[in-house]
């Protein structure tokens, strides 16, 4: 498994990297009236208008530092609808706010692994894994944003080129 490896508050943390899109430099958001804090707006990527979680305040409820070291990671995860589970669930992208974001390191899927303890409020939170003699937990983006935001941001739409559009139309 290949893992992209960055830092949220001093502490190592890792995303398959199969879930990445891109790896942007820090970006401009707008902010968007009544969203959580960990929410700080929306960015434009590739002609479309994407949420952005600010990890900081999502992990460790303060917020990263804007440094050139501060980035932008954006995911992409699969979102089902759970009145429809007979449909494929369709592609949804947003942003991740990380600190460091390092490097793509390649781990055995069991070897060094262990299980998370006590995280079961924090569902976005994964396994801890031992690399290269560090401490890295897993974070689960199909969990960052809570599923009922996550549709609310997302609204039901068809997998075409004009769907964020219409999103953004009808949300923001």
């Amino acid at each position: 498994m290949q893992l992209l490896t960055f830092t949220i508050g001093g502490q190592a943390y890792a995303i398959e990297s199969k879930k990445v899109v891109e790896v942007l430099p820090l970006v401009t958001t707008r902010p968007i009236p009544h969203l959580p804090d960990y929410l700080p707006g929306i960015f434009t990527y590739r002609g479309r208008f994407v949420p952005l979680v600010d990890l900081g305040l999502r992990i460790n409820s303060t917020p990263l530092t804007r440094r050139l070291s501060t980035r932008v990671i954006v995911v992409e995860i699969g979102e089902s609808d759970s009145s429809q589970p007979s449909q494929p669930s369709r592609l949804v992208r947003f942003g991740v706010m990380a600190e460091n974001v390092v490097t793509i390191r390649s781990t055995g899927t069991t070897a060094g692994e262990t299980e998370a303890k006590n995280l079961a409020a924090d569902t976005y939170l994964g396994r801890l894994l031992r690399l290269d003699g560090q401490t890295v937990q897993m974070l689960l983006p199909e969990h960052v944003i809570p599923r009922d935001l996550l549709a609310s941001l997302f609204p039901d739409r068809p997998d075409d080129a004009d769907a964020t559009d219409r999103l953004t139309a009808a949300r923001f």
